[in-house]
């Protein structure tokens, strides 16, 4: 293999290194969103476990949008445990599910930031060899 080759070789794998981090830095972002909106669930269950009486309070509803309403006494949190079954919880059952669940999307963020880390690394290397090589070639 000439230098030339080995040289396109290297900058291949950076490219494609540039591509595999695009896409993990989008994954991250939905990683990212993910745990916003269960902290904000989380937030809103911890509210509405505090009320006794009629209370007046803003409700966010997603997409950065809120209402303005009247709370009684809430009932109890129905909680999604997959396949499309809902299951009625306490508060603070509800709220411990939030946070299994925040755990688990915090662990796939970080094997998604050691796969960024590892692809980096290469991506450096690979650039660090072209370089060297086409020192070489311009002596």
């Amino acid at each position: 293999m000439t230098n030339e080759d080995e040289i396109n070789r290297c900058m291949m794998v950076v490219e494609q290194c540039k591509q595999q981090m695009n896409q993990l830095e989008m994954q991250a972002q939905y990683i990212q969103a993910a745990i916003m909106d269960y902290n904000k669930a989380k937030i809103t269950l911890e509210k509405l476990s505090e009320i006794d009486t009629e209370t007046d309070m803003i409700i966010p509803i997603g997409g950065g949008i809120f209402i303005d309403a009247t709370a009684k006494k809430a009932g109890k949190p129905l909680v999604d445990v997959g396949s499309g079954i809902v299951v009625e919880k306490n508060y603070e059952d509800a709220i411990k599910k939030i946070d299994e669940r925040i755990k688990e999307i915090e662990k796939s963020q970080t094997k998604l930031e050691e796969m960024m880390q590892q692809i980096q690394a290469e991506a450096t290397e690979a650039d660090a060899k072209a370089q060297k090589l086409m020192g070489g070639q311009q002596g």
